[in-house]
């Protein structure tokens, strides 16, 4: 595949990672939509395939961590934040346990 087609699919996963995490906050989707313009014109002129490909693998991991990590929070009072998990963060939850069974 092209180099040209690995950044307009690492620039196109970024935006639709960003409408599915921001959804309902329309500051942090055009903030974040400014901010991947911005840094995808700034190095519109790169022709180094080592530098685009190191840059292509950076896009990549921003996506990776938006996806995987972020959480939205809504402020519903003065000290009250109600977090809006995505279905697919959450996980199935196993109780923590100090003192773990031996094997037998």
């Amino acid at each position: 595949m092209g180099t040209r087609m690995k950044v307009f699919r690492v620039f196109k996963a970024l935006h639709k990672t960003r409408m599915n995490v921001f959804k309902d906050d329309s500051r942090a989707l055009t903030a974040a939509r400014q901010k991947i313009n911005e840094e995808f014109r700034k190095n519109k002129g790169e022709t180094s395939e080592e530098k685009i490909n190191q840059m292509i693998k950076m896009a990549s991991d921003v996506e990776v961590v938006l996806r995987q990590s972020v959480i939205q929070g809504v402020h519903v009072g003065d000290k009250k934040i109600v977090l809006r998990p995505r279905e697919d963060l959450l996980l199935e939850n196993v109780p923590y346990c100090d003192n773990p069974r031996k094997k037998a």
